[in-house]
């Protein structure tokens, strides 16, 4: 994990990325962006 609270610009590139044709085969999946925490279980 990073260690600290996420800011907005933090997700801001995975919510680009998947609003753009770049993600349109992207379906069906949850995309977790928290810096690695979801690793600790």
């Amino acid at each position: 994990p990073l260690g600290r609270i996420g800011l907005p610009e933090d997700v801001a590139g995975a919510t680009i990325y998947l609003l753009s044709d770049l993600a349109r085969f992207v379906t069906g999946t949850t995309v977790t962006v928290d810096g690695g925490m979801d690793m600790r279980g």
